[in-house]
C-alpha cells in the first residue's frame, strides 16, 4: 500500500503485478544464466505444468499469479537485491549463486542447488541467510 493508505496500482491490478513480475523475473533468469527448467523449478513449476509457465511468460497480464507464486517471486527478488548490495560488482553478485558455499546452510553446495530443491522454504532460507549477511 502507498504511504497514504490507498492501494498502489500494482495491488489494485493483478495483471500489472503479473506483468511486472514476469519482466523482472525474466531479467533475473538471464542475469543468473538459468536454464528454463531451473527457472520453472524456482517458481514451483514442473514438467506437468510447463504449459502454464510458458503461458504466463507469453501473456503475463492474462495470468493471475497464486499467492504461492508471488511469495516465491518475492524471495527471488529479495535474493537478487541482497546479492547486488553484498557484492557490488554485478558479475560477482550473479556468479555467487552457483559457487560452492561451505556455510552450514549449503554444506558445500551452491545456493542455487539449495533453491532448486523446489521447496519455497529453501528460497526463504537463502533469502534469510543473505539478509543476515547484510545485518538484517
Amino acid at each position: 500500500m502507498a504511504a497514504n493508505n490507498k492501494p498502489d496500482a500494482l495491488s489494485r491490478d493483478p495483471s500489472k503485478t503479473s506483468e511486472t513480475a514476469a519482466r523482472v523475473f525474466s531479467n533475473i533468469v538471464e542475469l543468473w544464466g538459468l536454464r528454463q527448467t531451473e527457472a520453472m523449478t524456482l517458481l514451483g513449476y514442473d514438467e506437468s505444468n510447463r504449459s502454464t509457465y510458458y503461458k504466463w511468460k507469453r501473456d503475463p497480464a492474462g495470468s493471475r499469479l497464486s499467492k504461492e507464486k508471488l511469495e516465491r517471486l518475492s524471495y527471488i527478488f529479495g535474493i537478487y537485491k541482497a546479492l547486488q548490495i553484498l557484492l557490488p560488482q554485478p558479475a560477482s553478485a550473479d556468479a555467487w549463486l552457483k559457487k560452492p558455499n561451505h556455510a552450514p546452510l549449503f554444506g558445500g553446495n551452491s545456493a542455487l542447488d539449495r533453491m532448486l530443491s523446489g521447496n519455497v522454504a529453501d528460497l526463504y532460507e537463502v533469502r534469510r541467510y543473505l539478509d543476515a549477511q547484510r545485518g538484517f
